[in-house]
C-alpha cells in the first residue's frame, strides 16, 4: 500500500501532527526521523522548518521545491507498521 500525507499541522519545535490518506494520524518529532545535517541542515532554522507543506501530487512533506521526505518512514513511526509490507 502506498500512503500519502494529506494533512500536516505544526505543533511547535520540530513536532508535527500528520494524517495519512488511510486516516491514520499521529504526532512525531521530525528530528527523531531525519538527522538535520547535510541537505536537511536548513531545517534547524525554525522559520525554515515552519515552511513545511504537502506535495499534493506525491503525498510527501516538502520544504520548497528541492527538499522532501517520503511518507513511508513517517507512517512507520506513527502507525508502527511498514505500509509497503502486507500485514501478517
Amino acid at each position: 500500500m502506498i500512503v500519502r500525507v494529506v494533512e500536516v499541522t505544526r505543533l511547535g519545535g520540530w513536532r508535527l501532527r500528520l494524517r495519512f490518506d488511510d486516516d491514520v494520524c499521529g504526532e512525531l518529532d521530525l528530528r527523531e526521523v531525519v538527522p538535520f545535517e547535510g541537505v536537511f541542515a536548513r531545517l534547524n532554522d525554525p522559520a525554515e522548518f515552519d515552511r513545511v507543506e504537502i506535495d499534493r501530487e506525491w503525498g510527501t512533506l516538502r520544504w520548497g521545491q528541492d527538499l522532501d521526505i517520503a511518507p513511508e518512514s513517517l507512517y512507520l513511526r506513527i502507525a508502527g507498521r511498514d505500509p509497503l509490507r502486507p500485514a501478517a
